[in-house]
């Protein structure tokens, strides 16, 4: 089964809030075996609303929309509805006796526009909604279902759960759509394509698709079978061609993030890091502070931005510095070192850059990075890196690769990249 979310409101239209509905009931849809093939946002204009009930129903077998069943002159979606039924609008009195005894209790008269609520267009079934005034609809209209629910998400999810997947699941019987997320970072997009080869053939089932953000790869493999158990063993059997294709390059599933990640590492080898940043400015402190219970392994951070600093907080030798210059790997080792040596941490950290836009020369560019680990378990490990982008592109990359360096050393492996 096929279906389309109709998104309504003028503040999604405009940006002022973002359309979070449409993932919900992605995900609840493909629970049941349903392939979401299109999401649609349009303002609140009839006109616009109608069109595109219209433009979605030769593609789908079934329209969830939501939002514009409220109560005031811009909420459309019901005479919309009908527009395209080509019905009328009829009252339901015991949904209007419902939203009268909801203002009585709370000591009010219900005002004349809400009136609007208990209308629905002629034919449809009112879906009862008990979290808020406006009641959903179940139209059905040359074989395909229309559901308009609420917007406001309190009112909407249950009312999905309650009253739209249990009619849709009849039609689907036992089919479902399983879904996995696996996160990779330090290859590119088209890196990762090439390795994983013949598992991103679009034909094949489970599909393996690749998105890329904030120089996070993820893979996103769906399995769509007649059972549950079917669609859990296949998409196993993909999650693991998919790790034998990427190796260690892989460092998470699902919710994970790279620090989230490297911060239970850290818990759980029981290691403590500190920290020494140049042009990142603290950026990967801050990281490893994000998550919450971080004083069980970050001990100190340092910020020596000036190559003074670098040598009287740090203790890197001046002549280092004034021979290889601030941006290189003996001076980012040396970093690492000092800050592992001051704190008495198990690893040390030091990263020096040219994040830009100005500052880069012939021999180092703009984003020319180095970074270094020190630890109390092995040799100084230290690597150059060429960063595209911007300078906040650039400081998050490294900050990113030093999260990627602990995580390599924690499980006693070279990055491969």
């Amino acid at each position: 089964m096929r279906a389309i979310i109709l998104s309504v409101g003028d503040e999604l239209v405009l940006g002022q809030i973002v359309d979070t509905n449409s993932a919900f009931v992605s995900t609840k849809l493909a629970s049941i075996g349903v392939d979401v093939v299109r999401h649609v946002t349009v303002g609140d204009d009839q006109r616009g609303i109608e069109d595109a009930i219209r433009a979605a129903m030769p593609d789908c077998k079934a329209i969830i929309i939501t939002g514009g069943i409220g109560p005031t002159a811009d909420d459309l979606t019901r005479q919309a509805l009908a527009g395209v039924l080509g019905v009328e609008l009829d009252q339901d009195d015991r949904w209007l006796a419902h939203i009268e005894a909801f203002f009585k209790r709370l000591g009010r008269v219900m005002p004349p526009g809400n009136r609007i609520q208990a209308m629905i267009p002629r034919g449809s079934k009112l879906l009862w909604n008990h979290n808020g005034t406006a009641a959903g609809i179940h139209s059905m209209f040359n074989g395909v279902d229309i559901f308009s629910v609420p917007g406001v998400p309190k009112e909407m999810r249950p009312m999905i759960e309650n009253d739209v997947l249990p009619v849709l699941s009849k039609q689907t019987g036992t089919s479902v759509i399983l879904s996995e997320i696996l996160h990779t970072f330090g290859v590119g997009e088209s890196a990762v394509a090439e390795k994983l080869g013949a598992l991103m053939d679009r034909n094949r089932n489970p599909t393996v698709g690749t998105t890329a953000s904030a120089g996070i790869v993820s893979l996103r493999i769906n399995a769509r079978f007649d059972s549950m158990s079917l669609a859990r063993k296949s998409i196993a059997a993909t999650i693991e061609l998919c790790r034998s294709a990427l190796g260690d390059v892989i460092y998470g599933s699902q919710d994970d993030t790279l620090v989230t990640v490297v911060a239970q590492m850290l818990k759980d080898h029981r290691k403590t890091v500190s920290t020494a940043e140049s042009c990142t400015g603290g950026l990967l402190a801050k990281y490893l502070t994000d998550v919450s219970g971080s004083s069980a392994y970050i001990s100190h951070g340092w910020v020596t931005y000036s190559n003074a600093a670098k040598s009287s907080e740090l203790g890197v030798d001046a002549k280092l510095i004034e021979h290889h210059g601030a941006v290189s790997e003996v001076v980012a080792g040396a970093m690492a070192e000092g800050a592992m040596k001051n704190s008495g941490s198990d690893i040390g950290i030091g990263i020096s850059g040219i994040a830009g836009p100005d500052g880069g020369t012939e021999t180092k560019p703009v984003g020319t990075v180095c970074i270094a680990l020190a630890s109390k378990t092995s040799s100084t490990h230290t690597r150059t890196f060429q960063f595209p982008g911007d300078r906040e592109m650039i400081r998050d990359r490294a900050a990113k690769m030093g999260l990627s360096m602990i995580r390599f050393h924690l499980i006693g492996r070279q990055m491969g990249f």
